[in-house]
């Protein structure tokens, strides 16, 4: 009789440890609301039709390498793994994804034709070159496998040409003279031969403004870019649709920028940009700066700027992010690779989307330590869930849209894809803080940030029927560590079958007339099927 009055008095010193513990633990949480404004009545922009989502294949080899490591593995255009049925199953799932093929290497590239008698080079690692490379070759051999690929899989082809090819380039990195496109040329003519589907032509890779290695001033630039439209409409003449031209994926500079539009105005389709607004791959505060709104924000200048300078031109051309790494010179293994990384790409997309960006091309689709994929076993990364979520859930239609609170909490909506509602995306960057977040669909005040209480029952375009459901995914890291490659959706891991089989991505429901919770470090989408907006 003792022991067990003992053993009683044991399990109940026990449970008010552990119950006390769980309290002083749950002390550090918090909950804090907030409410998301939508602008029902005009979209604020509107995103390229089912292809918004993008992803870059590039050139560099093994012997690439950035602060000691070496990322690249074999994930160039030259070498990958065609024949991985992950990879497959990764790209058909977004039916269809838009593929960027090129890089900085791009501009070193010969392409085989079919009368060359020579070997065809690969690159090779030389400090004292441009880029740190020799020329390299793409084989024909190797285009015809990848465009058996591309066709296998249903992507939408983005190709990079050689824009340095008969340049010369002084000491200064300044490339002169006018582009040789003879090369180029042979190779387009190949491919239409061939039919091979490109949805567009892009020439040259970060050489506006500035440069990096090398530059080309905006007036040539324009000069080599109506060159290149007049071999595309001479080549594609009998063609009912024609490929894109696109240029100059590089970094923006507002003046070269309005120069180089302003003189390409009939030639250019597409503006392309290049975005890594971290800085480099080796900074130790890369996390600081992507859970830091005002970071985070920094980019919309840039996207406005580019926005205004196509509005006041004669230009019918669109913006696109035609690259996007976030930190440059490969990313950082177990950050851009990582859960983390979400908050920034998702950010990013949102923010490029309110601009009137019509294509956001992430680098990577697999390679550099930045890759949707893993670059030696093709699992994917947990962007690629968030990638795929959007491809699937946000619709064309961008809504304007804001967030009052005192939450550390970034807001995007979108009309719902194919379907009636719209769908919202929020990423909480607070760690010890859920958000309870109410919508409303009527503008908010000036002051609105000073009075939490008016939003305790915000007016709403929901319908009042109670059994109205909406549908919630819920993005976390597993084990809540920020630098884990392993992602959880509505709390179960996400992860490829033995089959390499992506797997399906379930949400879970909720009632329209609850609130809806966002956890601390976590994203959510949202789909909402019974507002009723204008705009959509």
């Amino acid at each position: 009789m003792c022991l067990v009055i003992l053993l009683a008095i044991f399990l109940g010193i026990y449970r008010f440890i552990t119950q006390s513990s769980s309290i002083s633990g749950a002390s550090h949480q918090t909950t804090t609301s907030g409410t998301v404004f939508i602008n029902r009545t005009a979209p604020a922009g509107i995103i390229d039709n089912n292809d918004f989502i993008c992803a870059t294949l590039d050139w560099w080899p093994p012997q690439k390498c950035d602060y000691g490591s070496c990322s690249w593995g074999t994930a160039s255009l030259l070498n990958l793994d065609l024949t991985n049925p992950i990879l497959l199953n990764a790209i058909q799932a977004f039916s269809p994804l838009k593929i960027r093929l090129g890089g900085t290497l791009q501009d070193k590239v010969i392409y085989e034709s079919e009368r060359t008698q020579q070997s065809c080079a690969h690159f090779v690692k030389n400090d004292s070159e441009l880029f740190s490379f020799s020329h390299g070759c793409l084989p024909i051999s190797r285009w015809d496998q990848l465009n058996l690929f591309f066709k296998q899989t249903g992507d939408v082809i983005i190709f990079g040409l050689n824009a340095l090819s008969g340049k010369i380039i002084d000491s200064h990195g300044l490339a002169t003279g006018a582009w040789d496109s003879t090369n180029a040329e042979s190779f387009i003519r190949y491919t239409v031969n061939k039919g091979y589907q490109i949805h567009g032509w892009e020439l040259g890779n970060e050489l506006s403004g500035n440069g990096i290695g090398a530059r080309i001033t905006a007036d040539q630039y324009a000069s080599d870019i109506n060159h290149l439209q007049n071999i595309v409409q001479n080549i594609y003449g009998g063609s009912k649709v024609k490929p894109l031209v696109l240029a100059p994926g590089g970094f923006f500079d507002p003046n070269w920028f309005k120069t180089f539009i302003n003189k390409a105005s009939k030639s250019l389709q597409v503006v392309t940009h290049h975005i890594y607004n971290l800085g480099p791959g080796s900074d130790e505060h890369l996390i600081d700066k992507i859970l830091n709104p005002s970071v985070l924000s920094g980019e919309s200048k840039t996207l406005s700027s580019l926005q205004s300078i196509l509005k006041h031109s004669t230009t019918s051309a669109v913006a696109w992010v035609g690259e996007s790494g976030g930190a440059y010179n490969s990313g950082r293994n177990l950050v851009t690779n990582a859960f983390v990384f979400s908050f920034w790409y998702l950010d990013q997309l949102g923010m490029a989307a309110s601009y009137d960006t019509k294509t956001y091309c992430r680098q990577t689709l697999v390679g550099g330590n930045y890759g949707l994929l893993n670059t030696n076993t093709f699992v994917p990364n947990p962007d690629y869930y968030s990638a795929l979520l959007w491809h699937r859930l946000m619709g064309n239609n961008v809504l304007s849209t804001s967030f009052s609170g005192q939450a550390k909490l970034r807001a995007y909506a979108h009309c719902s894809k194919k379907r009636q509602g719209i769908t919202l995306l929020l990423i909480n960057l607070e760690n010890s803080t859920t958000v309870q977040v109410l919508v409303s669909t009527i503008a908010s005040s000036s002051n609105t940030s000073n009075s939490q209480q008016k939003y305790q029952n915000p007016r709403t375009n929901f319908t009042t029927t109670s059994h109205i459901e909406r549908e919630e995914y819920h993005l976390m890291a597993a084990n809540g560590d920020l630098h884990s490659q392993t992602i959880l959706l509505n709390g179960k891991v996400l992860m490829v079958d033995s089959s390499g089989v992506i797997p399906t991505l379930e949400p879970v429901f909720k009632r329209v007339s609850y609130p809806i919770t966002v956890a601390p470090y976590s994203v959510v989408f949202v789909v909402i099927p019974n507002i009723n907006v204008s705009a959509c």
